[in-house]
């Protein structure tokens, strides 16, 4: 694969990442009978999982690890700059993504959590 088709590639992987029932969007599974009470705990589960950032505070480091291992592998199997140049950019856009998932699943994880604090016998 050119390095042209994965940097379209990877932002299109993120976006799938974020589709419906993830992150702050994430509806769990419960065990059992739910109340009147279900959406507004839900919704306020919800919005306290979004109202954390899209990237972790990591996000700068996993891009400047993903460059730095994707141009100094290029740089070692292949020596031109412009090649190098690309494969930091994609190295990047790695480690971007990366962090843009974990962060998606930390805040499912803070639905989960909030949703058992309110009594929820929450399953998955």
């Amino acid at each position: 694969m050119s390095y042209a088709k994965l940097i379209l590639a990877l932002p299109v992987a993120g976006l799938l990442a974020a589709c419906d029932n993830t992150g702050a969007s994430y509806e769990p599974v419960i065990d059992g009978a739910v109340g009147p009470n279900y959406y507004a705990d839900l919704s306020a589960c919800q919005n306290l999982a979004a109202s954390q950032g899209a990237l972790d505070s990591n996000a700068g480091g996993k891009a400047a690890a993903g460059a730095g291992v994707a141009a100094a592998t290029t740089a070692v199997f292949n020596n031109k700059g412009n090649n190098v140049r690309d494969a930091a950019a994609v190295g990047a856009l790695a480690g971007l993504t990366a962090s843009a998932i974990d962060q998606n699943t930390k805040k499912e994880n803070i639905v989960k959590s909030c949703m058992r604090q309110r009594g929820y016998r929450v399953v998955g």
